[in-house]
């Protein structure tokens, strides 16, 4: 009885939940000493205290052990949740790990259309994640992980059900087309930009008004007695210059007339 999924369960796939992990696998999570002492009996609520203390995601490690990841995984297979309780998981911020598990149980149970739009919200969460396997640990984040649910067809040492891609449900409709946040965020960087320059401009536009107004009265008051000043030496050296010049030609053309006489 403790291995059987829920009466009233609904068939995934065309296949009982459980069933979507493979058989080998599974019957290892059923002999795993895990499974048998903090798996049995939980429900969607007590399975959260458990999600919370993972430590690691991964398939099978050692001498082809499960982990407690993949051990949560099945029983989320064989109680079937509602929908509404996932979402109340994947809005945990600070569970990292229950986030994951309830992103892999997505990905394994829900429609297409339903995986995209549930899952690409997350590739914005950025955080490391631990990662056991038979070659031992290594990291990874979060993005990654979501990102591998929706290309790979292998995930955790599990084989995922086949989905379609997000370009065929563009095509037929299903799917609107996907949002770039790095297009968002150059977009928003030019329109601040703009407003920026705009505003500047705006700014200056007074500023030349009043340096032009208030340079344009000294100019001309400056201007006007030197030109005058100007002008009249300039008349009064001319007149000054002219005199003796002909006083002199006069002396010259007087005295031979005079040597004459």
């Amino acid at each position: 009885m403790a291995n059987t999924t829920v009466s009233g369960a609904k068939a995934i796939h065309g296949q009982n939940p459980q069933h979507l992990v493979e058989t080998v696998i599974r019957s290892r999570i059923y002999e795993a000493q895990y499974w048998k002492e903090h798996c049995f009996a939980l429900t969607a609520a007590s399975l959260i205290d458990k999600a919370t203390e993972l430590k690691y995601v991964g398939g099978v490690y050692g001498n082809q052990r499960p982990t407690e990841f993949l051990c949560l995984l099945l029983k989320l297979l064989q109680i079937q949740p509602e929908k509404e309780i996932l979402v109340e998981y994947l809005q945990a911020d600070e569970f990292k790990y229950l986030r994951a598990l309830s992103a892999m149980y997505v990905r394994m149970t829900f429609r297409a259309a339903e995986v995209y739009e549930i899952l690409e919200p997350l590739l914005k969460d950025y955080r490391k994640l631990r990662v056991r396997s038979m070659t031992g640990y290594s990291l990874t984040y979060m993005d990654e992980f979501v990102y591998a649910l929706m290309t790979e067809e292998r995930v955790c040492d599990l084989i995922l059900p086949r989905i379609a891609k997000r370009q065929v449900l563009e095509e037929t409709g299903e799917l609107g087309p996907r949002k770039s946040l790095l297009l968002d965020a150059m977009e928003g960087n030019s329109d601040q930009e703009s407003e920026r320059g705009r505003s500047r401009s705006r700014s200056r536009s007074p500023d030349r008004k009043s340096r032009s107004l208030s340079r344009s009265p000294s100019r001309s008051r400056s201007l006007s007695p030197r030109n005058g000043s100007t002008r009249s030496d300039r008349d009064g050296s001319r007149s000054r210059s002219r005199s003796p010049m002909s006083y002199q030609s006069r002396s010259r053309s007087i005295s031979p007339d005079r040597m004459n006489v």
